[in-house]
């Protein structure tokens, strides 16, 4: 696992060309790109449907990346092993779903596979600090989850950022702190700047001009 100090960028194929899925995933690993972050979509946990298992498994032949799932979904002890079974590197359930969050941790993490919590903005932090020893990574939404192309929420969610760093460092602990939502070159750097290091962008890297300068900015480090 890569250190969590690290900066890591992660392109979300949520923004990119889905009729060009090959093409595209391999833009982004061509730039620079880190991981490839694949949010997916019920359409009951959030108001809105992505994709399910069938893209993840269309994008892991086009790139050697790790593939980072999000899943923003109702029930994500019954689908997880989908996504197992479709390659994913990574796999992310939200604090907030129902499920048994302490046991489909445990069942991710023994097929093999990366586990990751997430919480959305209106949660506090203290939801997710009985799991914090039980997880390879913790998303910090800095949006409300379900829809590309929101402002970045520092007020709200830059303080659990900052408590998950806290945190870590006080148990000894070794989680990356992942942001995702209105995330480009100047709020990745204030993201940074309170503890997170893996960076989820869309927009601001699928279309952007030149993506590779993009995340080249996203990735440097500031004063």
């Amino acid at each position: 696992m890569s250190d969590c100090n690290t900066r890591i960028i992660a392109p979300s194929m949520l923004a990119s060309d889905w009729g060009q899925v090959a093409q595209e995933a391999a833009r982004a690993e061509a730039a620079g790109g880190d991981w490839l972050h694949l949010d997916v979509m019920d359409g009951h946990f959030v108001d809105n449907i992505s994709f399910g298992p069938q893209y993840v498994a269309a994008v892991r032949p086009h790139t050697a990346v790790t593939l980072d799932v999000h899943l923003m979904i109702t029930r994500p002890d019954h689908y997880w092993p989908r996504f197992v079974k479709a390659k994913a590197d990574r796999i992310t359930v939200h604090v907030e779903a129902d499920h048994d969050v302490a046991t489909t941790l445990a069942a991710i993490r023994d097929a093999g596979c990366g586990c990751g919590l997430a919480l959305s903005p209106d949660t506090p932090f203290s939801a997710v600090e009985p799991y914090l020893d039980q997880i390879d990574l913790l998303l910090v939404m800095t949006v409300r989850p379900g829809f590309g192309g929101q402002a970045f929420m520092e007020a709200e969610t830059m303080p659990k950022v900052a408590a998950a760093k806290a945190e870590r460092e006080a148990r000894g602990l070794s989680y990356h702190i992942e942001v995702d939502g209105g995330i480009d070159a100047e709020t990745a750097h204030v993201a940074a700047k309170h503890g997170a290091n893996v960076m989820v962008a869309g927009t601001s890297l699928f279309k952007a001009p030149d993506m590779a300068t993009a995340i080249r900015e996203m990735r440097e480090e500031r004063g």
